[in-house]
């Protein structure tokens, strides 16, 4: 039963990194001021946020972050999700989500995932 619920969580992590993706390009399209400022933001942070992660959070990244590090990129990374939800308009969401991130960074630290 615990094998199970733990590969939720882990499921659930990667759902949520990709939620991230979603978040920051719902911002980019709301945030702009035009179709082509739209597309920009849309498409490039979207790009930036896949950079950032395959460099520094990914499993088979260039530079893994570690320790710290880790902890600090994942407040950042998941941070910038539920803003970039409150900023495109959907404070609920954005707590929805913070909360999801929340737990789930909590459950695995208890099971050393």
């Amino acid at each position: 039963m615990l094998s199970s619920l733990k590969s939720l969580n882990l499921l659930l992590m990667f759902l949520l990194e990709l939620a991230v993706y979603v978040a920051v390009v719902l911002w980019g399209v709301a945030v702009g001021d035009g179709w082509p400022v739209e597309v920009a933001l849309g498409v490039g942070a979207p790009v930036v946020m896949m950079t950032a992660w395959a460099l520094f959070g990914s499993p088979r990244a260039a530079h893994p972050a570690r320790g710290a590090w880790r902890v600090v990129l994942e407040v950042l990374w998941f941070g910038a999700g539920a803003a970039a939800l409150a900023a495109s308009g959907r404070p609920r969401w954005a707590v929805a989500f913070a909360g999801a991130c929340l737990v789930n960074a909590a459950l695995r630290r208890l099971w050393r995932q």
